[in-house]
């Protein structure tokens, strides 16, 4: 059997960028304003530093207005949610990105519950959830918005496929199959309490990844020519570094899959193109323009 596809985050990420660019162009031409995305950082943490500052950099490239948000680990629950409250207010402001996780004495449901819910370019507040599962128009969590967009790529249609989830995070699994059902998808998440976990992601025509935990997935978990989607990133210390690893053996993996995301340049890259189609999305809608045309 012949080694399986690669489906390419990074230029499908690129493609999807440049789109939005251009939107964000016309809109300022043709409107007057530019998309604002406000980032919220609580703390020292590095990876959250390193994400918030590669936002800052996508928004600039792409035309975007980018407002950061640092703050000391010792800020109080209140004094974040007032400075939520004032975004919430902002004009320019059409997104904002609370980075988690946020401080233990911080309840990040309160936090998220404050942003104004056209403003939750996430897709975390509760009433965007439930508009999710509800099959309304909403703002789509991020990383499962690009998951969706890398199946419409390998694959020429979802209907009917059975889906396999590995987590069911509020973040990707949970948010995910309620996408993936959308798409006519039978939908399967599973968990720490699953029994035979293998048995059940053999039966998968997609599998997706989303477990936090190195090369969990093994070849033998791997139906013969399914597409499978890795959103894996675990940070993993060796003699020559650090090295990011996917949720999923991709070496033994490709000889078995169909079609493949590999770690780094799968998922990864469509997560921060995910959000600042999110900001444009949310920018028309407060506006009260149509959706742009931003992927086909």
């Amino acid at each position: 059997m012949a080694e399986a596809r690669i489906i390419d985050g990074q230029a499908i990420a690129a493609r999807l960028r440049q789109r939005i660019a251009a939107t964000a162009g016309r809109l300022r031409e043709q409107h007057g304003f530019v998309p604002g995305l406000a980032a919220i950082i609580v703390g020292d943490d590095p990876a959250s530093q390193i994400y918030v500052r590669n936002k800052a950099r996508a928004c600039a490239a792409a035309g975007l207005a980018s407002f950061e948000h640092v703050l000391p680990g010792d800020t109080s629950e209140a004094d974040v949610i007032a400075l939520v409250r004032a975004l919430d207010a902002d004009d320019r402001v059409d997104g904002i990105l609370v980075q988690l996780p946020l401080p233990a004495h911080i309840d990040a449901r309160k936090i998220v519950a404050a942003i104004d819910p056209a403003k939750d370019v996430d897709g975390f507040h509760p009433l965007n959830i439930g508009r999710l599962w509800g099959g309304e128009t909403t703002l789509v969590p991020c990383t499962p918005q690009g998951c969706m967009i890398l199946l419409d790529a390998a694959l020429p249609s979802l209907a009917g496929a059975e889906a396999v989830i590995l987590g069911r995070s509020q973040i990707v699994g949970r948010p995910l199959a309620a996408l993936l059902l959308a798409a006519d998808c039978t939908v399967t998440l599973v968990h720490t309490k699953s029994r035979d976990i293998p048995a059940i992601c053999r039966r998968a025509d997609i599998l997706v990844a989303a477990a936090g935990q190195p090369a969990m997935v093994k070849s033998d978990w791997i139906k013969p020519g399914a597409t499978v989607i890795d959103v894996g990133t675990n940070r993993i210390t060796t003699p020559d570094g650090v090295r990011l690893l996917g949720d999923v053996d991709f070496a033994a993996a490709r000889k078995v899959a169909g079609a493949i995301t590999p770690v780094p340049g799968g998922a990864g890259p469509m997560t921060i193109a995910c959000l600042l189609q999110n900001t444009v999305l949310a920018a028309c809608r407060r506006r009260g323009l149509a959706d742009p045309a931003l992927f086909d």
